[in-house]
């Protein structure tokens, strides 16, 4: 069953949308959708208070530590965390509230997928799966999509593709897929990976980058056979944008559940 998800992205320990094929080591390059004045407690508290669960929080790069610590404060076991989960801080966040790690980039040293770290990461989380969410956001490669880490501006060797989500599924709980050349821009998401992936996963899975209206989640729900979910940022009103209204995505959720 499809449904809306939310997001707290945090940059500098702010809540902002990012351009996300713009995020690099260069500030100068980084483009800016919104910079929220409030807290990320603020988005934490209105998503529990509209029992909007599966949201994540993403670390984007250094400095986001105490508002990470905030927003899974304000809502505790009930935030997924991501943004440098490695094997020496999974376990911590896990205590400090987060419902589950995300993890990216420490799956690929080097640019190379590693079975190893993978088996360390879920070893410190005490071989319980059900805490581990595998972030395969990807770009554009050719005909296909190749994960993407370093704030998505490595591609490694790993194609996004059946038969590495089948590789992937038996050690997590969830998938989490930003199409990075798509994120912060509101031209629309990426149909054909969202097509793919509803064929391709058995686990829950949430797409981001590009949903821009409403229509996005039926659009979403149609191609993935409801496999499927739906982050949307920067078209958000509460993100200051136009094309979204968050009631109208809570509203949304609610009609999938009651049929």
């Amino acid at each position: 069953m499809t449904r809306f998800r939310p997001c707290i992205d945090l940059h500098s320990g702010q809540v902002k949308q990012i351009v996300g094929g713009t995020l690099s080591s260069e500030a100068s390059n980084l483009k800016t959708n919104y910079v929220s004045k409030l807290p990320p407690s603020h988005y934490a508290q209105l998503y529990r208070d509209n029992a909007l669960s599966g949201a994540h929080v993403i670390m984007l790069g250094l400095g986001n530590e105490t508002a990470a610590q905030e927003a899974l404060s304000a809502w505790p076991g009930a935030l997924q965390l991501g943004g440098g989960i490695n094997e020496t801080n999974a376990k911590q966040w896990i205590e400090k509230g987060a419902e589950k790690v995300i993890v990216t980039s420490y799956l690929f040293p080097d640019g190379r997928f590693s079975l190893n770290h993978l088996i360390t990461i879920l070893h410190v989380l005490n071989q319980d799966r059900s805490k581990l969410v595998i972030d395969l956001s990807c770009r554009r490669k050719g005909a296909g999509w190749f994960v993407a880490t370093n704030k998505w501006q490595t591609l490694t060797d790993m194609e996004l593709d059946e038969k590495s989500i089948k590789l992937l599924e038996p050690w997590c709980s969830e998938f989490l897929i930003h199409a990075a050349d798509n994120e912060g821009l509101q031209r629309g998401i990426d149909e054909q990976l969202v097509e793919n992936l509803g064929k391709w996963c058995t686990l829950p899975v949430t797409y981001a980058g590009g949903g821009k209206t409403l229509d996005d989640l039926e659009k979403v729900k149609e191609l993935s056979r409801g496999r499927v979910d739906l982050t949307i940022g920067s078209a958000l009103d509460i993100f200051g944008g136009t094309g979204v209204n968050f009631e109208d995505c809570i509203k949304w959720n609610k009609q999938q559940t009651s049929g």
